[in-house]
């Protein structure tokens, strides 16, 4: 079987792109796609970072996903041993050495790996913050007194202070609202980059909450995770355009 890296140059050739063409395609620069390829695992950081753009670039590719990296994860223990570690494997020979020579090693990962928890700690408390911050105001806006501020008191005379505007009553409408109309609601972060009648009226990474609804006849939608975004045409639900992780383009007519 071709080696790792070389299977994905084959495929990513035999379709004709170059790595500049992937990379625009699947946000993963071409730098971490060529040390892909060359096996440069160590080019791009952690194992869990390796696992993601190799499923991403294989699924991509047309390449089994979960096969790529289960080939990565039996070579990748070899690939990382340094030469040290093989000197101290020679060194600790006898018994009593060998053991000794586990304790450390075991020692020396757990150091190593405490700074990598503390980081993914941190990152979860981030991410919980953040879903908590989008739930309370989401519920805020939509909450009693969003409704009994654009509710207007038959007892009150036309000129009164509280019969004008409120900022409740300038608020876009719902998703999908109304015809020629295509909402986008997003249930988990994706890349969205969207192009109504020809011009791009939105593109980048959201989070997860994130609501927009355009106006016009055409419009071509491209997702860099299918299954967090919802998608709603003329106030129906066509739902989502693939799974999650899928990079899927497609075009509607309002």
């Amino acid at each position: 079987m071709p080696a790792l890296g070389e299977r994905f140059r084959a495929a990513r050739e035999a379709r004709g792109l170059s790595l500049s063409d992937v990379s625009e395609q699947i946000r993963i620069r071409s730098v971490y796609l060529a040390a892909i390829e060359e096996e440069s695992w160590s080019a791009i950081g952690a194992p869990v970072y390796v696992r993601g753009f190799l499923r991403t670039y294989a699924r991509f590719l047309g390449l089994d996903p979960e096969e790529v990296v289960a080939a990565f994860n039996s070579g990748a223990p070899a690939a990382s041993q340094s030469p040290g570690t093989a000197e101290r494997q020679l060194r600790s020979s006898s018994p009593a050495r060998s053991h000794l020579s586990t304790a450390s090693d075991d020692e020396q990962k757990s150091r190593a790996a405490a700074p990598l928890i503390w980081a993914a700690s941190f990152v979860a408390v981030l991410l919980v913050a953040f879903v908590v911050y989008n739930e309370v105001t989401m519920r805020r806006d939509s909450g009693p007194a969003s409704v009994a501020a654009t509710t207007a008191s038959p007892a009150l005379p036309s000129n009164s202070p509280s019969a004008s505007p409120t900022p409740a009553e300038s608020l876009s409408p719902g998703p999908g609202y109304g015809p020629n109309s295509i909402a986008l609601v997003l249930s988990a972060p994706s890349w969205l980059r969207v192009t109504v009648d020809g011009n791009v009226s939105m593109e980048g990474t959201f989070p997860a909450g994130t609501e927009k609804t355009f106006h016009g006849k055409n419009a071509l939608v491209r997702v860099g995770n299918a299954g967090g975004v919802e998608i709603f045409v003329d106030g129906k639900d066509v739902g989502k355009l693939g799974k999650a992780g899928d990079v899927v383009e497609h075009a509607f007519t309002l």
